[in-house]
């Protein structure tokens, strides 16, 4: 595992030998018998996955943690689920759902330094995509424009 760091948020790298790793010890918990060792490995697997450089695998984190949240009835572990969906679909660049479950891991736990400084990158994603949208449909419109005058000519 490595870590990068920007000044705003700290990207973290899963190489396939952790996912594989935690992939062996979900296994180990259900050959076990320990439903409570198995929720564990699950949400270390699923951390893992949604930290992967496959886009694969992020899904497939995205898809485990969205199944298991459904029996989550403790506050923190919630809270620990709905930050790993916003960080799964913050990496697929789906900003605004990272968006959603950030302000729901928030209602939890509103001073979470974690969830803040993401939703705070979330929120600049979303403004820079918005403005480069914005500036593809006014270069749309120009073009648009141009051609009709210059049809308009000939």
């Amino acid at each position: 595992m490595r870590f990068g760091f920007s000044e705003k948020f700290v990207v973290v790298v899963v190489f396939v030998d952790d996912t594989q790793g935690c992939e062996r010890e979900v296994a180990d918990a259900e050959r076990e018998g320990s439903q409570e060792r198995v929720n564990d490995c699950i949400v270390r697997l699923s951390w893992a996955l949604v930290h992967s450089r496959q886009p694969e695998d992020v899904q497939r984190g995205i898809a485990m943690l969205e199944v298991s949240l459904t029996n989550t009835s403790s506050p923190l572990q919630k809270r620990e689920k709905l930050y790993l969906l916003a960080v799964g679909h913050y990496r697929s660049g789906d900003y605004p759902r990272s968006r959603h479950f950030l302000d729901q891991c928030l209602e939890i736990a509103p001073d979470w330094r974690q969830a803040v400084s993401l939703k705070k990158n979330v929120e600049e994603r979303i403004t820079k995509d918005g403005v480069i949208g914005i500036g593809i449909a006014a270069t749309a419109a120009s073009l648009v424009g141009i051609a009709v005058a210059l049809a308009r000519r000939g």
